[in-house]
């Protein structure tokens, strides 16, 4: 097929493209508390009360607009988008893949008004949803499959996500947890920053709180309010806790040592014998006890009622006349309720996450007094700083900017652009039961989430419509969303083609030792063993990994079962573990690895070609499921994806040459070019010759959309000037698939 970059411009300009109970907990008296001015409930309730009173959207919408009233924003908002516009957008930002052409049909073909928030609430009820916000977890987390218990770390994320776990029990557990890498699935966020007490205070304060503390680390902030005697207090809740490493096992474990390694004054300020552990505080304000808001009332009055419903769960199954079969049905609707029905619904959902607690690898671990106190405050529901920033967070994501921008900047310096709905949306987080999908369907549901682009206007105006959230600014598809977007448009979750009828030679580059060169024997035992080794791999059922492709668009897939099924086991024989020391069988494998790496050079190697056939019929895995971060030159890291190792890094959607490419000569691109046997628009080609169906379906399969006149017939020109219809229709589809508008969200 003849691709040429120019075709790509002319015809995207031709298309008109452009690019479970409530933690009330109190500061400790002996801090040094950063005050801020009191919120006035009265005046609060008042500006509710009159965003209520207009006219339209929802009650979020209300709010934005009589607050943009209060800053004296003239500007009309943008319409809401049309029906098959919100779909791709939809899709995407939910489950991270465009549509399917039955689910645009049937959408389409649903004449209910209430059809978007239907869609919505079956969306989120969707496993891709937990696959989806697996990935934002992980990226909010820093959770890396290939460090220590990373790979558990993010299994049980989706667990978590999956049994509707509030999001504050699963920070609470990610600061407060022990124990060994991978049995203790969220001790991985204590050991991603290897337990360092004065990393870990800042991480914690900006990733939970989105308040960048870490700079009084060595003097007073100088554009905030915080001292360097803040930052000492706060770190000091982690002063106790110490990374070991197994010298045996090589495993790796948090415990709680005895002493504090966080000593005040810093050193170099004061003599060593003067400088004494620094006592925990915690310098972030909160509201007062005596205030009794409302969305703590509701707070307190839902999971009051879900302690009621696990209770009566608990009696019921202690029980003797407990019948098994109805006890799993229950808990299973209770499952469903929790993932697809609105808040008011899901009150039951805790029991069986109670069932599933992973948190059986402690019985060698202390518990950290001072983390459990920590992670207490940190998650109360009077520090507002933890829900504003979950809310500003998964806002930015969905919208493309946050009320607080940059998202982890919270400071006096950076205020919130609209404050109030910023706490409109906090309460009701908070109220929720800090359920994600009841914050993802409020944001969702609105106009303000609806709203079209704006195009043609001026630079400054398009700036101002863009902060008061009149209009949605462009955003690139996330790089998972770009990825399986292009598999499905392309139709190669699974083969595509006929078995065989696609054959391929290649030819492929083997090393073999000379005969009598250097260590033969050494070299041969070498091969021997690493045969062996392979053999052993490949034959292991257990293995929780599966290889799909080794090129630079493929990945490893994780299945998450398999780890924490593995975790769960490693748990229960952990203790065994710590004093286990190493096999015979193992001490002989590091025996002959070292000697084969000493040994190595004295090996002369000859090049040999290979000839290899094979059936060129290739189908993707889903990027949500590959290891992560990804390697570096990986399709998804040259897309954004960080490598989540550097604190407040966010995902560049800046464009740049690797990725015009990897689009132009990728592998994922080409094959979804392809027209396959078993796909509709080959029926459209080859056995009823229609041209203009088979234009109008490659329109709707990859930009969600219908062409106009026009395209149409610009389409059939390009396809035209192969002999081969399937050949030229390749190259249109790989042409859309190149376009600016594939790749942004309308």
């Amino acid at each position: 097929m003849k691709r040429w970059p120019f075709i790509v411009v002319a015809t995207c300009l031709s298309l008109g493209v452009l690019g479970l109970s409530v933690s009330d907990a109190k500061p400790p008296v002996a801090q040094k508390k950063v005050e801020k001015a009191p919120v006035d409930p009265k005046a609060e309730a008042a500006f509710r009360e009159a965003a209520k009173k207009l006219a339209s959207g929802t009650e979020l919408d209300k709010v934005l607009a009589l607050e943009n009233q209060e800053r004296g924003v003239k500007l009309d908002p943008m319409p809401v988008i049309d029906d098959l516009t919100f779909l791709r957008r939809i899709f995407c930002d939910l489950v991270s893949r465009i549509p399917t052409t039955d689910e645009i049909a049937a959408f389409q073909a649903d004449k209910n008004p209430a059809k978007r928030a239907e869609l919505i609430d079956r969306l989120i009820a969707d496993d891709r949803f937990i696959d989806r916000w697996t990935v934002f977890y992980s990226d909010m987390f820093r959770l890396r499959a290939q460090a220590d218990g990373g790979r558990a770390a993010i299994a049980w994320i989706h667990e978590a996500i999956t049994d509707a776990m509030p999001h504050d029990e699963i920070c609470r557990r990610l600061i407060t947890t022990n124990g060994k890498a991978g049995a203790a699935p969220e001790v991985a966020f204590v050991l991603g920053d290897n337990a360092d007490p004065m990393i870990l205070a800042g991480v914690t304060s900006q990733v939970f709180m989105g308040v960048r503390i870490q700079c009084a680390q060595c003097h007073d902030h100088p554009f905030d309010v915080w001292t360097q005697e803040n930052f000492y207090g706060f770190a000091a809740y982690f002063g106790k806790t110490q990374r070991i490493e197994n010298q045996f096992t090589r495993t790796i474990y948090a415990k709680e040592n005895e002493a504090s390694t966080v000593l005040w004054p810093p050193e170099g300020k004061a003599k060593p014998s003067e400088r004494k552990p620094a006592k925990p505080t915690f310098p972030f304000d909160m509201t007062s006890s005596d205030e009794k808001p409302e969305y703590l009332v509701r707070l307190t009055s839902l999971r009051a009622k879900q302690k009621a419903e696990k209770d009566a769960l608990l009696a019921k199954a202690n029980s003797k006349d407990a019948d098994v079969d109805a006890l799993l049905t229950g808990a299973e609707e209770n499952e469903a309720k929790a993932k697809g029905k609105k808040q008011d619904d899901d009150v039951t959902r805790g029991a069986k996450t109670d069932a599933k607690n992973l948190n059986i690898k402690a019985g060698l671990y202390t518990t950290s007094d001072w983390r459990n106190e920590l992670a207490n405050l940190v998650t109360s529901p009077r520090n507002r700083w933890f829900a504003k920033n979950m809310v500003n967070r998964v806002w930015a994501d969905l919208v493309g900017r946050g009320i607080v921008d940059p998202i982890d900047d919270f400071s006096d310096n950076n205020p919130a652009s609209h404050p109030k709905m910023l706490d409109y949306i906090a309460d009701e987080f908070v109220a929720s039961g800090y359920d994600l999908r009841s914050l993802v369907r409020l944001i969702v549901n609105s106009q303000v989430y609806q709203r079209r682009h704006i195009y043609g206007a001026e630079e400054q105006q398009v700036a101002e419509m863009e902060k008061s959230f009149l209009a949605t600014p462009m955003r690139r598809m996330l790089s998972e969303t770009l990825y399986d977007s292009i598999i499905t448009a392309g139709h190669i979750f699974d083969v595509k083609h006929t078995p065989g009828k696609n054959m391929k030679t290649t030819w492929k580059l083997s090393q073999v030792a000379k005969p009598n060169s250097g260590r033969q024997g050494l070299a041969l035992t070498a091969m021997k063993f690493q045969q062996k080794m392979e053999m052993t791999a490949a034959m292991a059922k257990d293995d929780e990994e599966a290889a799909p492709g080794v090129d630079l668009e493929k990945g490893i897939e994780i299945d998450f079962g398999k780890v924490l099924a593995k975790a769960k086991a490693d748990g229960q024989k952990v203790e065994v573990e710590e004093m286990r020391v190493m096999s015979k069988e193992e001490i002989e494998a590091e025996r002959m690895r070292a000697q084969m790496q000493t040994q190595r050079r004295g090996v002369d190697y000859i090049d040999r070609y290979v000839k290899a056939t094979f059936d060129d019929n290739p189908k993707f895995g889903s990027s949500l499921r590959m290891s992560s971060p990804a390697a570096p030159e990986h399709f998804l890291r040259v897309f954004g994806q960080t490598d989540r190792e550097v604190l407040g890094e966010t995902r560049d959607h800046a464009p740049n040459m690797r990725q015009a490419l990897m689009m132009l000569n990728g592998s994922l691109t080409h094959e979804a070019a392809r027209v396959g046997e078993f796909e509709p628009m080959y029926a459209l080609l080859v056995e009823q010759k229609n041209l203009d169906g088979a234009v109008k379906l490659a329109y709707r399969e990859i930009l969600t959309r219908e062409p106009s006149a026009d395209e149409i017939k610009e389409a059939k020109s390009i396809i035209a000037t192969h002999k081969d219809s399937l050949d030229g229709m390749a190259d249109f589809r790989w042409i859309l698939l190149n376009c600016n508008e594939f790749r942004f969200l309308p």
